[in-house]
């Protein structure tokens, strides 16, 4: 498993054993017990807990210094329509599995659909396209999927 999977696991874990969705963390505390450098739970902040992937996160400096992650209550038609909408013209496969996560995490797609939707989204899926047309096309695949849960679901 990577680092970031076990940072995010833990950031998880830390969101769902809060009553409120919150979790409130000292970046030093966390890098310390997972052992890394605070500049990697940074990472794994910034690129996991987005607004776009349905998380407001919060950072004070200094001594006292923390991160405050809330997970975004709404409704399945809601988050996935500001998830749409977040997602822009092009998507790597990366970024499309960390999405996958999240949705898969907050049971808005069961296990199955995760698994058959990242198949889709994966690189080799696209192999046969010029490099420079896979990350659109995966954009516009994740968007018309994500529509599918919506109107389907």
């Amino acid at each position: 498993m990577r680092l970031s999977d076990i940072i995010a696991g833990k950031i998880l874990e830390l969101l769902e054993s809060s009553q409120e969705g919150t979790a409130e963390i000292a970046r030093n505390e966390l890098a310390n017990a997972v052992g890394c450098v605070p500049s990697q739970i940074n990472y794994v902040i910034t690129s996991r807990f987005t607004p776009e992937q349905g998380y407001i996160v919060e950072s004070r400096r200094g001594g006292g210094g923390y991160v405050r992650i809330t997970r975004v209550q709404g409704d399945k038609t809601s988050t996935v329509m500001h998830i749409i909408n977040s997602i822009g013209t092009e998507m790597d496969p990366s970024s499309a599995r960390i999405l996958l996560n999240n949705l898969l995490h907050a049971g808005i797609i069961p296990y199955e659909s995760a698994v058959l939707m990242d198949a889709a989204l994966s690189e080799k899926a696209y192999v046969s396209l010029p490099q420079s047309m896979r990350a659109a096309v995966r954009a516009a695949v994740l968007k018309q999927m994500l529509m599918t849960v919506v109107t389907k679901g």
